[in-house]
């Protein structure tokens, strides 16, 4: 009883000191050639610091809860000195700012927007970020939000010398919203968190537009990658929801999946380049209603990944719709339901929506050719001809491989795929 009143009375407490804040919180508003920094520190806790348009003079340490909010043409400069903008108080909101020039140490953490482990429940939002080492770094802020900026990073001489758009490092919570991200290494990279969401990026001109390591229980929905090395890359992570995601031509992968399990990839689109999709070491994931169109290679799947269901997607037109080098066989429909696969010349006599013959993708000589590249010269021979009938008259010849029991007549209709018409009338 006596634990439950204190708890009662801090809790009271804590609402009466919030409230007195809101109360007392001032709006100052600060004129270029001032000292920014100053300003900072003769704020009280709940301030709200208007920057009129100009240039002021960084790096500035926030190190109290309060809103620092630009008019049009606010210009924080770090002058490449250090992160910009490094705040270390919880409930910190940073909005319509133009925050640029931080240092260039990768082992300083420079960044335009540093947010470090006491500085929880921030919110980035509106801001220009432009010229920096890594545009927001969350180091430890758990609840942050960075939402509706755009990120223009430096590229450095040597690519492993350029930051991250966004870095996001043990940030519990941490959201990350409908920002424009380009320049840089990767567009948003994670490391060593959980429960995280980023949805509604738009991400071009980077090697990865999201690279996820030992990141679990998040979610990745909803972004755009454009033109980049690769599209979605995640390695060493568990129970992720990757949903309606667009890579429109990334050269290498559109998806790429290294010791990543128990996750759910689900209506996204790839549009080109070298692999739709790679999975290498993935485990007891659900891959259902992606649309792979015009890869060199629709899926590249090796013997080590395990119990995947792999159902609803559409290969449409890949040079190779599957490559899959080994000898189990593995049946890619579920419950009746495979995937459509645009080559699959098949009928559907009683009109239930499945093809009446098993697909396979894949035959003996394709597994040779992958083995022995040199065989691709006699591709067009009479002797490959022959063995390619034997194997379609006798499937029991047939070396192992994808079967699809079930092949679908018609794709399915991924929501994302309006999202190319849109990036198209851009």
């Amino acid at each position: 009883m006596r634990h439950s009143m204190i708890r009662g009375l801090a809790s009271a407490a804590g609402l009466l000191l919030s409230l007195i804040t809101a109360a007392s919180a001032a709006q100052i508003t600060v004129q270029p050639g001032a000292d920014l920094q100053a300003a900072i520190r003769a704020a009280a806790a709940g301030d709200t610091l208007v920057l009129a348009p100009g240039v002021y003079r960084g790096p500035v340490l926030i190190d109290r809860p309060l809103t620092l909010q630009g008019a049009p043409g606010a210009v924080i400069d770090g002058q490449r000195r250090d992160s910009t903008v490094k705040v270390t108080a919880p409930h910190v909101v940073l909005r319509h700012l133009d925050i640029r020039n931080s240092g260039r140490s990768l082992e300083a953490m420079d960044a335009g927007v540093f947010l470090t482990t006491t500085a929880n429940d921030a919110v980035v939002e509106d801001d220009i970020l432009t010229g920096n080492l890594v545009g927001v770094w969350l180091h430890g802020s758990a609840r942050a939000i960075v939402q509706r900026n755009r990120i223009v990073g430096w590229n450095a001489p040597h690519l492993n010398d350029s930051g991250n758009g966004i870095y996001v490092w043990n940030a519990p919570g941490a959201q990350v919203l409908d920002n424009d991200i380009s320049g840089g290494r990767d567009g948003i990279f994670t490391n060593t968190s959980r429960n995280n969401v980023f949805r509604g990026n738009r991400l071009h001109g980077v090697r990865f537009a999201v690279h996820y390591m030992y990141t679990n229980d998040s979610e990745v929905s909803d972004n755009v990658s454009i033109g980049n090395h690769a599209g979605y890359v995640v390695m060493f992570s568990n129970h992720l929801i990757i949903r309606n995601n667009v890579s429109e031509h990334d050269r290498a992968h559109g998806l790429l999946f290294n010791y990543a399990n128990h996750s759910q990839i689900t209506g996204n689109v790839v549009l080109g380049g070298e692999k739709c999709v790679f999975i290498y070491n993935a485990n007891m994931n659900l891959f259902s209603d992606n649309w792979l169109q015009d890869c060199d290679i629709g899926v590249h799947f090796t013997a080590g990944s395990e119990r995947n269901t792999i159902t609803g997607n559409a290969f449409i037109n890949n040079h190779a719709q599957v490559k899959y080098v080994g000898t189990r066989n593995l049946d890619w429909a579920v419950n009746g339901r495979g995937n459509y696969w645009s080559d699959n010349a098949a009928f559907d006599l009683n009109g239930d929506g499945i093809a009446d013959e098993a697909y396979r993708p894949n035959d003996l000589m394709d597994q040779i050719a992958w083995r022995a590249p040199l065989a691709k010269l006699l591709m067009n021979s009479p002797a490959v001809q022959v063995v390619r009938w034997a194997q379609s008259q006798f499937p029991a010849i047939h070396p192992g491989g994808v079967i699809d029991s079930a092949p679908l007549m018609r794709p399915p209709s991924p929501v994302a795929l309006a999202r190319l018409t849109t990036e198209a009338a851009r």
